[in-house]
């Protein structure tokens, strides 16, 4: 399989996921430029990661959504090819309307930096069928604004659809105010589209897929994916 890891100046997290995609699960990596305005030939997922884009100037992903390469990332999702963001990744996607809300500041105005749970809300996406319906995956976050909101319409949408894929949750999978960090409406840690071929999220699941790193959940999501590629 072929995976695209976008670069912006600012990000921060690409570095992570081509270790995880490339060293540890062997797959064939390409490095894209945001100035570039191709992706490379037979990519079959995109991943924007974390960081800061930009800076975060403006707002986080506001001035990443017009670089050269999002034309080209918004069209493999038209295609139906698989595109992941992760933390100002989610930023970008939203940003760029690949995905559904915003995200704002955390409740508290603070940057967090912390293990949650996330609970698996289905088990057939093309990034979570290797999950358990109700799991709780251990992943961390490092964010500022990660408070996902939508408006009262939208939000029903969403949840109507099953476009729900993680919601913070406890160790336990209960889903509580308690386990919510940052104030995201309906605990909600993971979008998809209606297509259910993008993806956003704002925990770090490529920092836990080695156990030398203190946990393997993440690697949950990105074996998922694998399956989903392979099953094509």
């Amino acid at each position: 399989m072929r995976f695209a890891v976008l670069e912006f100046p600012g990000s921060n997290c690409d570095h992570d996921a081509v270790h995880v995609l490339r060293d540890v699960l062997k797959q064939d990596v390409r490095e894209v430029w945001h100035q570039e305005t191709k992706l490379p030939a037979g990519v079959d997922c995109v991943m924007v990661p974390g960081g800061f884009s930009y800076g975060d100037y403006l707002r986080c992903g506001a001035i990443a959504r017009f670089a050269s390469i999002m034309p080209a990332v918004q069209a493999h999702a038209k295609r139906g090819g698989l595109v992941w963001g992760i933390c100002n990744g989610f930023q970008i996607l939203t940003e760029s309307h690949l995905l559904p809300g915003a995200l704002l500041r955390n409740q508290d105005l603070k940057f967090l930096c912390q293990d949650v749970y996330l609970r698996v809300e289905r088990s057939d996406s093309a990034f979570s069928n290797r999950g358990l319906l109700g799991q709780a995956l251990r992943i961390p976050i490092a964010h500022g604004e990660g408070n996902y909101f939508a408006e009262p319409a939208e939000l029903q949408r969403i949840e109507d659809n099953g476009q729900v894929l993680f919601r913070y949750c406890d160790a336990a999978g209960n889903v509580t105010d308690q386990a919510n960090p940052n104030g995201s409406l309906s605990n909600i840690a993971g979008v998809l589209n209606e297509r259910g071929n993008v993806l956003g999220m704002m925990p770090h699941p490529e920092r836990v897929s080695e156990g030398v790193l203190g946990g393997t959940d993440g690697r949950i999501l990105f074996e998922s994916v694998l399956d989903t590629l392979n099953s094509r």
